[in-house]
């Protein structure tokens, strides 16, 4: 299933816009002003006013590792590279920083909204790839804990069904999730060796 195109009204929105003084940041300026963004320019350091902007232009030619202060490739929002030089080097490293989209310089009077609301899907596509992997690593680990718990609960005589059978009706009676269950029978297995849940289970 694709995930649908949003297309956002971006009046109101902030941008920071980390450049030295430069000819550039005017003209973009002129064009984020117009489209109703409110733009900050900073420079040499990603100030804390920045942290709550909804975009983020910089520098790529001048760009540093540490330059933002967050893990390098994971910003908090859309970030959008100004690119002078195309050398694989620079385009490389604006591209660990997090980059979603990018504006060629010298910057002239367009460009600026395309490169906004690519950035902006490009950055919802990205979270949202990486809370479907989160939620797969959770089931997966849900599920190697459902079987640790019918391992242990089996190893007290049980077939494999019963003991699934108990953790399920274990559930219940913690009127709480079969995983959760399994990862209370796991837990207080390590504790004091099970006597918990068989205690519990009553």
């Amino acid at each position: 299933m694709r995930r649908p195109i949003r297309i956002q009204n971006l009046g109101g929105a902030r941008a920071v816009i980390l450049h030295r003084p430069h000819p550039t940041v005017q003209a973009l300026t002129r064009q984020l002003t117009a489209i109703g963004l409110e733009v900050t320019q900073v420079w040499p350091d990603f100030t804390a006013e920045g942290i709550g902007a909804d975009f983020v232009f910089f520098d790529a030619d001048m760009g540093h590792d540490g330059m933002f202060p967050w893990a390098a490739g994971q910003p908090p929002m859309p970030m959008i590279a100004l690119i002078g030089s195309e050398a694989p080097g620079r385009i490389e490293w604006s591209l660990r920083a997090g980059a979603h989209a990018q504006l060629l310089k010298p910057v002239g009077d367009n460009g600026a909204y395309s490169a906004l609301l690519i950035a902006r899907d490009a950055f919802d596509a990205q979270h949202a790839l990486s809370a479907e992997i989160a939620d797969l690593r959770r089931r997966l680990d849900g599920r190697q804990t459902v079987v640790r718990a019918v391992t242990l609960l089996s190893a007290r005589g049980k077939s494999e069904a019963d003991a699934y059978a108990q953790l399920r009706q274990m559930a219940m009676a913690w009127r709480i999730s079969f995983e959760d269950a399994a990862a209370r029978i796991v837990a207080s297995h390590g504790q004091d060796g099970g006597a918990d849940g068989q205690r519990d289970q009553g």
